[in-house]
């Protein structure tokens, strides 16, 4: 399914976030804060928007993703970056040494994976002790008034959007009900502690539409 709208992919998101993507991508970079020098994972990179905007900073980048056909798009559109290098990768089973990154992050990816908390897991196993981890992930607005309209949206609003874009609005069908049925901000930070991560904490972005998750790798493991 992303292999078949990975060429349309960031516009239809553009079109859809009415450019509150650019935002939250940002939001993200400045969370995972990458430094010159540094190795930093991007997982469920896609076509590696977030992963571009933080090799700018001179860190060397791995985007990794499942989807082969978003990763040729990425490096159709970022292969002019030295420091960033794209790599097939299931968020399970991560094809990569313990203890490699000084920093880890998934952005709208998690709720992707069979097994979420496993990947959570692994992103723990791959970070070096003191990593950073910045997971930044549709969630639930805590205004029961937008809670509805953003509901309303997603079921109604966004698959259309998609179609009128140019893209697979089956595709799009399918993010609405992974949104609906993704946990809430709570849940979602019980579970980054559950698998070993420590100073966890949150923060809503648009909101609580999508919320940034943060927390760091124990400096014992």
């Amino acid at each position: 399914m992303f292999d078949q709208v990975a060429a349309g992919y960031d516009r239809t998101n553009s079109v859809m976030t009415v450019g509150n993507d650019a935002l939250w991508r940002a939001a993200t970079t400045r969370a995972v804060a990458p430094k010159p020098g540094e190795r930093i994972l991007d997982l469920g990179a896609g076509t590696g928007s977030s992963s571009a905007s933080l090799a700018r900073s001179r860190a060397e980048v791995v985007a990794a993703d499942f989807s082969a056909g978003m990763l040729a798009e990425g490096r159709r559109r970022h292969g002019d970056l030295r420091n960033l290098t794209f790599v097939q990768a299931d968020a399970m089973e991560l094809p990569f040494g313990d203890a490699e990154f000084d920093a880890v992050t998934m952005s709208y990816s998690l709720r992707n994976v069979q097994q979420p908390k496993r990947a959570l897991a692994e992103l723990l196993r791959v970070a070096k002790p003191g990593g950073r981890l910045v997971i930044n992930e549709f969630s639930t607005p805590p205004s029961p008034v937008f809670r509805a309209f953003f509901r309303f949206y997603n079921a109604q609003i966004l698959p259309r959007v998609a179609r009128v874009a140019g893209t697979n609005g089956d595709a799009y069908d399918y993010l609405n009900e992974s949104i609906r049925d993704w946990p809430d901000q709570r849940t979602l930070a019980a579970w980054i502690r559950e698998a070993g991560w420590t100073e966890v904490a949150w923060r809503n972005l648009s909101f609580g539409m999508v919320a940034l998750h943060r927390a760091v790798k124990p400096r014992g493991r």
